[in-house]
């Protein structure tokens, strides 16, 4: 039997983002200390899914019911696959203007700290602009791995790289695209958050065009570049001449 106190509890801190092909659940915000090189910051933290991904989902028409949300999590095996989350800081709705970074789930640079590429490097450094700036949103999200093969596959495609495919022509080898990441859902959730302009924490011009043709507030870009080395001098020349990311000159130094 449904606990009401607690139905109660978490009725308002779920919303539905209405979609007329995907909609999404979002839970938050929840209070979240992190650990930012020994300090103890404090972030706002919300995570989606996809109404469809619950058992027999059930916000087609805009509504949503609590008690049926808490009834059928266990059955609907969300361990079994990944959900997006985003960190925010500061007074993200209101603000003037706010950073944000639409980062992608990398298991081995984001958890490991993998030298072969930058992911885990531009995570920290992201969220330390963040803070520093004031306002913004690090969007945290999942099935991108491997630039959207997924884990298994990133490990067979480093195996090509072992032997001297760069980092598009080993997913392309295996047949997939260069890029097959989407941005849809997250930016769904950034416009439910705020309406104010945004700056874009990136060196992808598939993010920025992400964001432009959605109609978001964008005021703007910001490169993050760094942590090069010899492990991952290759991955990142890939990204600039097959992927075409965004590079300056001071970042050649």
């Amino acid at each position: 039997m449904i606990n009401h106190k607690v139905t109660s509890i978490l009725h308002d801190k779920i919303n539905i983002i209405k979609s007329d092909d995907k909609s999404i659940y979002l839970v938050g915000p929840i209070n979240l200390p992190v650990n930012l090189d020994g300090e103890t910051t404090k972030f706002q933290w919300y995570c989606w899914l996809r109404c469809e991904n619950m058992s027999g989902h059930f916000c087609e028409d805009g509504s949503y019911n609590t008690e049926k949300i808490i009834e059928t999590l266990a059955s609907s095996n969300l361990a079994e696959m990944q959900q997006s989350s985003v960190l925010v800081y500061g007074d993200f709705q209101n603000s003037n203007d706010a950073l944000i970074r639409m980062h992608s789930i990398c298991h081995t640079g984001d958890i490991f700290g993998s030298k072969r590429c930058d992911c885990g490097f531009q995570l920290k450094q992201a969220m330390k602009m963040i803070v520093t700036h004031g306002s913004g949103a690090l969007f945290y999200l999942a099935n991108h791995e491997g630039r959207g093969i997924g884990l298994f596959s990133k490990a067979m495609a480093y195996v090509l790289q072992e032997e001297g495919l760069d980092t598009v022509e080993a997913n392309l080898e295996l047949g997939f695209v260069d890029d097959a990441r989407n941005y849809d859902d997250a930016i769904k959730v950034l416009k439910t958050l705020r309406s104010n302009p945004v700056t874009l924490i990136t060196n992808n011009p598939r993010k920025l065009e992400a964001l432009e043709k959605s109609g978001a507030n964008l005021s703007g870009r910001v490169q993050l570049w760094g942590d090069i080395s010899e492990y991952n001098k290759k991955y990142l020349e890939t990204k600039v001449v097959r992927s075409g990311h965004l590079r300056t000159e001071k970042s050649d130094e």
